[in-house]
């Protein structure tokens, strides 16, 4: 007898009877879980064989610290099981040896010229190098407040230079458009003003009594048709571009050598600590890093100080409507980064430019900008520079005009925080040793 029944009937049978069909299996939800988990263990072997070094690569050699003599042999320091590398230290030679003091005076004096010779043909050099230093020490008290909360260097480093580079950034964005547009307002009124004084009754005297029109006149004359004159204003254009240039090209060469050395600054402060003799490497340390701190303290301290300064100045200015606020406000936050004289020549440079708009805006602007600086000096200044340096007024005044004479603008920024590190080894290291004869 033929069985006539259907497969697709039979398939839709119920599935509760013990001879009906069984039913497609569902796949457990233990068995998704263990897809996903053989997923993430793929990815995760990639990555770690990513990460692992090709095959036959050598890893990257590091400049690494010598090992610290003890002074107590050669078996303290090796535990006497294995020579080093180089062998150990012999005996050094005595100071009194006539071939010794000979070679060594000779050596020195050499190297002295060497180092003369080096020092004035890299003196642009020199001057980055140390216009990097002085930025990274002032960053360094920043990148440490961030690592005292379990910020890593590395993230607080990148963290400090994009905010100072967003601040310049946006600084100069936002002031190159004024800037420029100032200065051609500036040059379209110059031939009004020109015009103004020479109508003027003043002039007019004095063209009566010295002929100081035709002077004039002949003298441009001559300097058109001067082939010199004319050659001498294109190469100062080309100069000016070519400043322009090199200007841009040492301010990254300063960022970068900025970034070297807030990387390594804790390296370079160890390595320069063990070149100390080690009786004395804990007294270096602790006067090291207190001229550190005096220097990073003091950059921070100087930089908010002249941007309040700025910033006074600018609503000052607004308030009275002195022309080309923002550009002078720019050359004030400029000027008083130099310490003690800046604020002053500000002062007066923005005193002068405001007599353009009459005695009266002069007058005002006079009394409410050197009276802050009263303020600053007694009340702003001693609170934001409390953990800085202390200086004498007399030595940051000396001090200040000799190294702006040596080094420029450069030299007046760093000029106190110098000071204030010789007048540190004078009192710790020079009068100590004095009081104990």
């Amino acid at each position: 007898m033929t069985d006539n029944t259907d497969p697709s009937s039979a398939a839709a049978g119920n599935p509760g009877d013990p001879g009906g069909p069984v039913p497609a299996a569902v796949p457990p939800l233990g068995m998704a879980a263990r897809r996903g988990g053989s997923a993430a263990a793929a990815l995760g072997h990639v990555v770690r064989r990513l990460r692992q070094p090709l095959p036959g690569a050598q890893p990257r050699l590091r400049f690494e610290m010598p090992p610290e003599y003890t002074g107590q042999g050669p078996e303290a320091d090796n535990d006497g099981d294995e020579e080093p590398q180089f062998g150990h230290p012999g005996p050094r030679m005595s100071p009194q040896h006539p071939l010794y003091m000979g070679f060594m005076g000779t050596v020195g004096v050499g190297l002295a010229l060497l180092v003369y010779w080096i020092g004035s043909h890299t003196t642009q050099l020199l001057l980055w190098i140390v216009a990097a230093l002085f930025i990274a020490l002032g960053l360094e008290p920043v990148v440490g407040w961030l690592e005292n909360r379990t910020i890593p260097r590395p993230a607080g480093i990148l963290v400090s230079v994009t905010i100072l580079m967003g601040i310049v950034v946006g600084f100069f964005a936002t002031l190159i458009p004024t800037i420029v547009e100032q200065v051609s307002e500036i040059v379209r009124q110059a031939p009004e003003w020109v015009r103004n004084f020479m109508d003027s009754d003043f002039f007019r005297s004095l063209d009566d009594q010295f002929g100081v029109r035709d002077r004039v006149t002949e003298e441009l004359q001559k300097f058109v048709n001067d082939p010199a004159a004319m050659g001498g204003i294109f190469g100062g254009v080309v100069g000016f571009g070519s400043t322009v240039a090199n200007g841009l090209f040492g301010a990254l060469i300063v960022l970068v050598l900025s970034l070297y050395f807030l990387a390594a600054l804790p390296a370079m402060k160890k390595w320069a600590y063990r070149l100390a003799p080690r009786s004395r490497r804990k007294r270096v340390a602790a006067l090291s890093e207190e001229i550190t701190r005096s220097v990073g303290n003091y950059v921070i301290g100087q930089a908010c100080v002249a941007i309040l300064n700025a910033i006074f100045a600018f609503v000052v200015m607004t308030i009275v409507g002195i022309p080309f606020a923002l550009l002078l406000a720019f050359v004030v936050v400029l000027l008083a980064f130099i310490p003690l004289v800046g604020g002053v020549i500000a002062g007066i440079v923005v005193i002068l430019v405001s007599l353009t708009q009459g005695w009266q805006a002069a007058a005002i602007y006079a009394v409410c900008y050197f009276a802050y600086l009263q303020f600053e000096a007694y009340f702003i200044s001693p609170r934001i520079m409390q953990k800085a340096v202390a200086v004498p007024g007399a030595v940051a005044v000396i001090s200040v005009i000799a190294g702006g004479s040596l080094l420029g603008v450069l030299g007046a920024l760093i000029a106190i925080p110098t000071a204030a590190a010789v007048l540190l080894l004078v009192r710790e290291i020079y009068i100590v040793r004095q009081d104990q004869h």
